[in-house]
């Protein structure tokens, strides 16, 4: 099972916002998740994205792979920094 750290769509036509989800990556964009660790609102920023770091550093040393637009969100809120520090400590 290959698991993703990824954007699901959420919100209205042309108005969207998407919830930060941990997901196999054989389901569906909008479909089924293993679990939601936060969401983001483009129209905000993405300083305005609400990312809870504990479960996203728990799923990235559990071996989850970060989509491309996931860690550039991860590396603007600094949890890819502390992916790599507790990464080194663990061995």
């Amino acid at each position: 099972m290959s698991v993703k750290i990824r954007l699901t769509r959420i919100g209205r036509h042309k108005d969207a916002i998407y919830r930060v989800v941990v997901a196999d990556s054989r389901f569906a964009r909008d479909g089924r998740y293993v679990e939601q660790i936060g969401y983001y609102d483009p129209a905000k920023g993405e300083d305005s994205a609400n990312i809870n770091e504990e479960l996203a550093l728990k799923w990235l040393l559990r071996g989850a792979q970060p989509s491309d637009s996931i860690r550039t969100l991860f590396n603007r809120k600094g949890i890819m920094e502390k992916y790599a520090k507790a990464k080194k400590e663990a061995k």
